[in-house]
């Protein structure tokens, strides 16, 4: 059975410092909340999973060997550079048999997403997974690694555009993820709160249709969704 390393790209949830687009609307210590939840669901969705788990944090090795542990998977820090030189120094560290890093700001990301991204590197050298803001939530690569990452203005909505571009130049044949949304800033707590109503409106009814219809028999992202529901936002 192909089993890629799954990597999860994630920054310590530090108050103040933590998703500094969302502290206009929760205040910095409900935003490093919220970013801490965000990490535990990436991580038990990886776990999930069965494969091997890779921890690339930004922040102290203590919070990031529990995070890993939680997976049974190792830590590994991000290093210095800008987000291209991160990954691209994390994904070269296991790019042979195969890697797929994501990052934690897609909380409701369905797992189905992730595994069908580890179906596509199967056949394709590099998998993107793209984001409704322009970007990508999840990048895969087997084999060596292409230069798509350098010299890119990360953040803004061409960033996908560009990286095929550059595969299309290279001639490196890729294949796309489901696309699915991020949690950047205060304009997606809406989003993401109207997607936990719902869900949790299915697992309440009990309605085993429209929830295999929505993939929605295991739920996403527990801890953002009770740490919602505390903050009264769902």
């Amino acid at each position: 059975m192909y089993e890629p390393t799954l990597i999860i790209f994630a920054r310590e949830p530090v108050s103040g410092v933590a998703k500094t687009r969302l502290i206009p609307a929760l205040g910095p210590r409900k935003a490093a909340a919220l970013a801490h939840a965000f990490n535990l669901d990436a991580v038990a969705k990886a776990a999930a999973l069965g494969v091997p788990v890779l921890v690339a944090g930004a922040g102290r090795r203590a919070y990031f060997t529990d995070l890993a542990g939680r997976a049974g998977g190792q830590f590994i820090a991000q290093g210095r550079g800008n987000l291209g030189k991160k990954m691209a120094r994390t994904l070269n560290t296991c790019h042979l048999n195969g890697a797929i890093l994501i990052g934690t700001d897609t909380p409701t990301l369905p797992s189905r997403c992730l595994s069908r991204a580890i179906d596509l590197l199967r056949k394709f050298p590099v998998v993107l997974g793209p984001s409704l803001d322009g970007g990508y939530y999840l990048v895969g690569v087997r084999g060596p690694m292409p230069e798509i990452f350098s010299g890119i203005e990360w953040g803004t909505e061409t960033v996908l555009s560009l990286t095929l571009q550059r595969l299309t130049t290279q001639a490196i044949r890729y294949a796309l993820a489901p696309i699915w949304y991020d949690v950047d800033d205060a304009n997606d707590l809406p989003l993401l709160a109207a997607h936990l109503r719902l869900l949790r409106s299915d697992h309440a009814k009990g309605d085993d249709e429209r929830r295999k219809f929505r993939g929605a028999q295991q739920h996403p992202c527990p801890a953002t969704a009770a740490l919602l529901e505390k903050f009264r936002l769902i």
